[in-house]
């Protein structure tokens, strides 16, 4: 060991001077990146402000916000994990990035480290025609006639799991229940049942499940892939679901060739595809292009991942913001007993959710006001000029605020006012650039219009069936980030039965 160290020895210093030289560059690096615009002077080597972003993200981004907020700039600086990241609080700066999604601009990217979590087959990485060509032909998941199957589907799973939940709470019925993970789970079912359910036995949904958690949990970690490490975890979850939705698209394919009537999602997709290349066959043209079980597999698990966390959300905050308004509340109630009543024994249709244009409105406002995706990171693929006196340069992170946006343009902004989208005032026309929980440019959400039905209909059936009330504690309101945005104490509640018998309609 002693003769180890005699050889080592003269070469320390160097060693030293080595490692002291490379964390100057470092921040040279950063400072020349961040140029005049807010942020921190000097960042810790490597790690940057990761600890502070993972131990707690919601000062890390309200800080952001700050920053952004403190000069006429709109955006600010950070460093995480070697990369520059660069802030946007500005809806002007924000759109500028959404609609400059493009090989030489902005790469959507969903997740910081999006590509090595979800893995290549992924809507969200498509450019140009090719991404222009698969939204067309996912249209047709998202007809009025897909939508209302859905809307049978949904409402069946959140009746049963309603039903689960007051047997919870009458077991102890001065202990509230927390709601955020009985609400996911009801998600994750729907989601399941809505895209692939006829090809899911029950082993495979408790497989599903065990994996997306393995998911969820990996998305708020340190992005070590090795053992161990919950990142890694999540990543090897994200192949086998994916490899399950692959065998679920391979049986839809097969169900859908002999032209049956489609009861999901993925029968609605493969229906649209077998029309396409019927059609290039009578017209004597090449067949038009071709699905491998592994893209459809990342595909419908995009579908299942922009579902699933961010209406967990949305479900959280409509009962928080409904309890605090009972008037709203109660106009909620009142509109939708002029369209259904749990007595009827009859399901609410995809006809009278279109009908309740009120309902509607505080859908939209409790999506405005508590959007559930606070963040979308993009990466810039090449320089980009942001602004006149300053340009992101290549490989910058770039994270485009729609939670900021939504508080941007509309009046009394942080007042929950579901008025302001009847038809009296149309602020979701007036300020539809402000409105960005949906995205904008060539990645906005396909799925908006299935994402507001599912939240019209648990705000419906939530507020018919169930009487509910607040668990109040300092600080219970507060956002907590789990990734998407959920109430500091994950939603308490005391629950107890409102209507005289559950409907039970097959």
């Amino acid at each position: 060991m002693a003769s180890i160290w005699v050889i080592l020895s003269p070469w320390t210093p160097y060693f030293f001077s080595f490692i002291a030289l490379l964390l100057l560059l470092e921040q040279i690096s950063y400072l020349k990146k961040k140029r005049f615009i807010p942020g921190p002077t000097l960042v810790f080597p490597f790690l940057g402000n990761v600890i502070s972003l993972i131990t707690n993200p919601t000062k890390f981004w309200q800080d952001q916000t700050s920053f952004a907020k403190s000069t006429r700039h709109g955006f600010c600086a950070n460093y995480i994990i070697g990369k520059f990241i660069l802030f946007i609080h500005s809806t002007d700066l924000s759109h500028k990035v959404f609609t400059n999604v493009r090989p030489d601009a902005f790469h959507l990217i969903g997740h910081p480290f999006g590509k090595r979590l979800f893995g290549e087959h992924n809507l969200i990485y498509m450019f140009g025609q090719e991404h222009k060509d698969h939204r067309r032909r996912m249209a047709p998941n998202f007809t009025p006639k897909a939508l209302a199957t859905y809307t049978v589907i949904q409402q069946k799973i959140i009746i049963k799991h309603f039903q689960s939940w007051l047997d919870e709470a009458s077991k102890s019925p001065n202990k509230p229940i927390t709601l955020r993970l009985l609400c996911r789970d009801m998600n994750l079912d729907t989601s399941q049942t809505v895209f692939v359910g006829p090809y899911l036995n029950e082993g495979s949904r408790k497989r599903f499940n065990v994996d997306y958690n393995y998911f969820n949990v990996g998305l708020m970690k340190l992005p070590v892939d090795l053992p161990g490490f919950a990142f890694r975890d999540a990543r090897l979850a994200v192949g086998r679901l994916v490899d399950t939705l692959s065998v679920c698209a391979a049986q839809s394919q097969k169900k859908m060739r002999g032209d049956e009537e489609p009861t999901c999602l993925i029968d609605f997709w493969m229906q649209e595809y077998f029309r396409e290349i019927q059609e290039a066959k009578i017209n004597g043209s090449q067949k038009p292009f071709e699905y491998t079980g592994k893209e459809l597999g990342g595909y419908l698990f995009d579908f299942l991942f922009a579902a699933q966390d961010a209406s967990t959300s949305s479900l959280l905050w409509a009962v928080v913001l409904l309890e605090s308004h009972p008037q709203v509340l109660e106009r909620v109630r009142s509109e939708v007993a002029k369209f259904w009543s749990p007595e009827s024994e009859k399901p609410l249709t995809a006809e009278m959710l279109r009908e309740m244009k009120y309902l509607e409105a505080v859908a939209r406002e409790v999506v405005r006001i508590r959007t559930p995706a606070t963040l979308v990171p993009h990466i810039a693929g090449e320089e980009f000029r942001l602004t006149d006196d300053y340009v992101i340069p290549k490989g910058t992170i770039v994270f485009p605020s729609v939670f900021d946006s939504s508080f941007q343009g509309f009046p009394e902004p942080e007042k929950f006012d579901p008025d302001r989208f009847m038809e009296e005032r149309q602020e979701e026309r007036v300020y539809k650039k402000n409105y960005l929980a949906f995205g904008a440019g060539p990645h906005g959400c396909v799925g908006q219009r299935y994402a507001i039905n599912h939240l019209m209909l648990f705000i419906a059936l939530f507020t018919a069936l169930i009487d509910f009330k607040r668990h109040k504690t300092d600080g219970c309101d507060d956002i907590a980030y789990i990734p998407t945005i959920a109430p500091k104490d994950d939603c308490k509640v005391f629950l107890s039965q409102r209507c005289t018998r559950f409907p039970s309609f097959s």
